[in-house]
């Protein structure tokens, strides 16, 4: 009896040991906007329990909205950097001119409207000039989001003439430059203030996608989108997904290894297409509301081009002064754009 009762010790024993062998880790990512919009729905948390699934498990990866965990959104690069949390959702624009090599993909009409291809791109140009940038992090994927357009109280935009004394919220400094050159007053700020300013009245709209309209309650606010003519975005954001590097590097090979398989070209690619059904529910939950949907005529998309293709000339001048190639940054970005539509 004595040595049936050290067999089945000895044998629970040597369970814990390979329990506590097999370890576990929690990760706390953190993001800003609502938990129903499209990256957190459509990307964000299918990320997540992927990661757990093909750990066995052994990962928990713990997701808070709205900067649950504290700090602005603006702050979240470097919240991730100090390992205040493990990882969480960027948008280096909201730190103008830090990142400014990444602004070449936000410059007007520079990607198409489709998310997936732009992130497609967003991947490469990042492997290829933003590496550096963002070193003191471990990157995961870098993505756009889908075509940004004019959401105001009145009625649609329809020519240039109808920007002038508008105050317009702008995310990131390339757009708010163009809005500048359109004769709007720009007024920088993250998404999160965007609905309390529309409602106090601080601005008169703004320029965000489609797919974050419903959450932000633009068929309460807005009364009218407006969007440009073709296949090109007015404007457009950079996003990246990227988790604590010593966080990253701590983990066992094959937890690192499952958070691999979960990065890179592809995954980025899925963060866009996030984005790209995001628009799709975003465009009907407008249409719903009977707000006025409208589109710019081709001329009048021309004459927005021409002023954004000077912010564009501008903005090459101004990294040529830094001491960057700004028309090799162009030149790439372009080129990477038209390779990923072709892969599509």
């Amino acid at each position: 009896m004595n040595m049936m009762k050290s067999a089945a010790l000895a044998a629970l024993l040597g369970l814990t040991a390979t329990a506590s062998m097999a370890q576990e880790v929690t990760l706390r990512f953190q993001h800003f906007v609502s938990p129903n919009s499209a990256n957190p729905k459509y990307f964000i948390e299918p990320w997540a329990e992927k990661v757990e699934a093909e750990s066995g498990g052994r990962i928990k990866v713990e997701i808070y909205p709205f900067m649950q965990l504290g700090g602005k959104a603006q702050s979240q690069y470097d919240l991730i950097r100090d390992g205040a949390i493990d990882g969480g959702w960027v948008i280096p624009g909201y730190q103008p001119g830090r990142f400014a090599e990444a602004e070449a993909l936000e410059l007007p009409f520079m990607v198409t409207k489709s998310a997936e291809e732009a992130s497609r791109a967003a991947w490469n140009f990042t492997q290829k000039h933003l590496a550096d940038d963002f070193s003191d992090v471990h990157l995961i994927a870098a993505h756009m989001h889908g075509p940004g357009l004019v959401h105001k109280k009145g009625p649609a935009i329809e020519s240039v003439e109808d920007f002038n004394g508008l105050k317009l919220r702008g995310p990131s400094r390339p757009a708010t430059l163009l809005l500048d050159k359109l004769g709007a007053t720009p007024i920088g700020m993250p998404v999160p203030a965007f609905p309390e300013a529309m409602a106090r009245g601080v601005v008169d709209g703004g320029v965000i996608t489609w797919e974050m309209s419903p959450s932000l309650k633009l068929d309460e606010l807005a009364d009218s989108h407006t969007d440009v003519a073709g296949d090109h975005s007015l404007y457009n954001l950079y996003f990246i997904w990227a988790m604590n590097k010593q966080v990253y590097e701590g983990l066992p090979d094959d937890l690192r290894a499952v958070i691999d398989a979960n990065s890179g070209y592809e995954t980025s690619a899925w963060a866009g297409r996030a984005h790209d059904t995001g628009d799709k529910d975003g465009l009907a939950a407008m249409e719903a509301s009977g707000n006025e949907i409208a589109e710019l005529s081709e001329e009048v998309t021309a004459k927005i081009k021409e002023l954004g293709a000077e912010v564009t000339q501008e903005w090459i001048t101004e990294m040529t002064d830094r001491g960057l190639d700004g028309a090799g940054l162009v030149r790439d970005a372009q080129g990477m754009v038209e390779e990923a539509r072709g892969e599509m």
